[in-house]
């Protein structure tokens, strides 16, 4: 599943092509998509702003609305120019937004929905915790609401948009190893200055992904293609810290598949 890092390099490609200009056509197979109180909800219409909150990506138009779009685990915006050749297969395609200039077009993407601006606070997006991303990222807020959850396990806390938007599986895995905290351990049984050391690290990271010229998501520091994850991807593999062997099972309350070192990452 695309984690906040890449939406959000995703909305600033969609607003550098598609902001401020007017939309020329557009189609979708998402029927709740296509008409809000009118026929034509989007032609004509300025697409004013493209953002991304945690893991949801959201479209502004003029007139005061708004389409939000996820990604889940196989979705992607794409950007083509007119005539262009597409990247993938036309029969995946679930929506296409036009400009006199550019094709922004959702490939693979199974949930989407037209939202009247003015409500947007009480829909799905108002659920989400600070936003890793976002300029006003409360660490404080974090910590509060972790702490709300006290009998959880980490790797589900990390996990859960609603405590802090934006990591994903991989972050948590590596987010994990770096604080040298097994992904099983409690909440209760985590000191407040461990919690802040984890969401610390979670800003730090996401942030100095998406100002990374490759795009590449790298939590070693290392930009060798082999190398960019401590424990991501690695199970057996030998720890970078240690030796020990990987450790890899699907855990949590939605049984995602985590690593960590059982030795640099010992259970208490």
């Amino acid at each position: 599943m695309p984690e906040g890092d890449t939406i959000f390099r995703a909305a600033r490609a969609l607003q550098k092509a598609m902001g401020g200009k007017v939309i020329t056509a557009f189609r979708s197979e998402f029927p709740k998509v296509n008409r809000i109180d009118e026929d034509e909800p989007f032609k004509g219409r300025e697409m004013t702003l493209v953002q991304a909150r945690g893991k949801h990506l959201l479209m502004h138009l003029s007139g005061g609305l708004i389409l939000r779009t996820h990604m889940r685990m196989a979705g992607s915006w794409h950007i083509y120019r007119h005539g262009e050749k597409w990247q993938r297969s036309q029969f995946r395609e679930r929506i296409c937004i036009e400009n006199a200039d550019f094709l922004a077009v959702a490939f693979d993407v199974n949930e989407a929905e037209l939202i009247k601006e003015e409500v947007i606070e009480r829909s799905i997006v108002s659920k989400l915790g600070p936003d890793l991303l976002g300029e006003a990222f409360d660490e404080a807020e974090v910590l509060g609401l972790m702490r709300k959850q006290p009998d959880a396990p980490i790797c589900d806390v990390v996990l859960d948009q609603r405590v802090m938007a934006g990591a994903g599986n991989v972050y948590k895995s590596e987010l994990l190893f770096l604080a040298k905290v097994h992904p099983l351990t409690a909440v209760r049984d985590i000191i407040d200055a461990k919690l802040q050391e984890i969401i610390a690290s979670s800003r730090e990271h996401l942030v100095n992904n998406v100002t990374h010229a490759s795009g590449a998501r790298i939590t070693t520091g290392r930009a060798d293609p082999n190398a960019r994850t401590w424990v991501y991807g690695r199970a057996a593999e030998p720890c970078r810290e240690c030796g020990a062997p990987i450790a890899s099972a699907s855990v949590g309350r939605h049984v995602r598949r985590t690593y960590w070192c059982p030795r640099c990452q010992k259970r208490s």
